[in-house]
């Protein structure tokens, strides 16, 4: 790496550092909203290899997190040790699973709920493709609402609650940690973790992009027929986004538990999956730094808002709600957007979709 890429690249490192430092000092509800916009653009970059990667149209991505998070909720919780007594008999002290364990058995589950839904939807396309899809997140959804008879798996609407936080070697994610005189919140600790989480999905993203898997995804985005023509096993690449794409929405809903310490059907209904498909579109189809941007920008919008919402409320003597009041000014906000950059905020440029080099490129990287 040459000086000139090395320098910005330490800064944006100290500065991602040292910002819930500086938030954590105005509130800690300024550190949450990074907390939450770091699992927004974790699903953003799953769903950007389904998405943006292979041209398939998902609308049940959130349906991923769901399975990562129900899974944690149920292995780090009492609750199955109180309504399932064969449980209780083996886990006297009840189960708490480590993130070293949790981490690999949401995405594991989450891929292979991927790869289930991708299997009978290899043959469709465009708008089918994504009523299937559609389906299949209200079908995980409406699952999870009703598995509380006659045996009680996930509490019905009620949820889960009493999740156990992270430990991260003597370090516990739900207590302050106290550094002499020095405090850092458990907000500021869940943002390191996962800013950590986000960064190695970065890198993974970036190799899948540059690889011959990403070149065969992206031909399968632009012309299917003619991929599978030139030879290209178009079923298993199919089904292998669906997979990989799933695996972060799993390591996602397993930090959103842990983050939370509570679960429900409400976390995971349909305008969720709608957000995340707005958040890649309106950052750039594709385009990984356009994926990061566009989903920061639809997590932390919506928050920041309030604090107009509120003052226009008063304006109106309260006869606008404040939720909806600021639920059209995103509206708004995107239909601006989408007017001005149609290819979203920061798209990919044209020879990182070409599958092959530019001879610009080419005379650069010899040069």
């Amino acid at each position: 790496m040459n000086k000139n890429r090395l320098l910005p690249f330490l800064g944006a490192a100290v500065a991602l550092a040292v910002l819930p430092l500086l938030l954590q000092g105005v509130g800690e509800a300024w550190v949450r909203i990074l907390d939450t916009a770091l699992l927004y653009i974790l699903l953003a970059l799953g769903l950007n290899i389904v998405v943006g990667f292979a041209g398939l149209l998902d609308l049940g991505y959130i349906a991923f997190a769901a399975v990562g998070a129900y899974l944690f909720a149920l292995l780090a919780s009492p609750h199955l040790a109180e309504n399932l007594p064969a449980v209780a008999a083996m886990f006297p002290n009840g189960l708490h699973t480590p993130i070293w364990l949790a981490l690999p058995l949401g995405a594991g589950l989450a891929a292979l709920a991927g790869v289930m839904l991708g299997a009978p939807t290899l043959k469709l396309r465009g708008d089918y493709l994504a009523i299937v899809t559609l389906g299949f997140g209200e079908i995980i959804r409406v699952f999870m609402n009703n598995l509380d008879a006659p045996v009680n798996i996930t509490n019905g609407p009620k949820g889960i609650n009493a999740i156990e936080p992270f430990r991260v070697g003597p370090i516990n994610l739900g207590e302050p940690w106290h550094i002499g005189s020095f405090t850092l919140p458990p907000v500021t600790l869940h943002y390191y973790l996962f800013l950590g989480i986000v960064i190695l999905a970065v890198i993974v993203c970036m190799r899948l992009h540059d690889s011959r898997l990403g070149r065969a995804w992206m031909a399968i985005r632009e012309d299917e027929v003619a991929a599978k023509a030139m030879g290209l096993n178009t079923r298993n690449l199919k089904l292998l986004a669906f997979g990989l794409g799933a695996t972060f929405g799993g390591v996602s809903g397993v930090l959103f538990a842990s983050f939370q310490g509570f679960v429900s059907p409400e976390s995971f209904s349909l305008q969720e999956s709608i957000l995340v498909v707005a958040m890649v579109v309106l950052g750039g189809l594709g385009h990984i730094p356009g994926v990061i941007l566009g989903a920061f920008l639809l997590a932390a919008l919506p928050e920041v808002l309030r604090h107009v919402a509120g003052p226009l409320q008063a304006m109106t003597d309260g006869r606008l709600d404040a939720a909806i009041l600021r639920q059209l000014l995103v509206a708004v906000a995107m239909i601006g957007i989408m007017l001005a950059r149609p290819r979203g905020l920061w798209p990919a440029p044209a020879h990182e979709d070409r599958l092959i080099p530019d001879e610009a490129a080419l005379k650069e990287g010899q040069a």
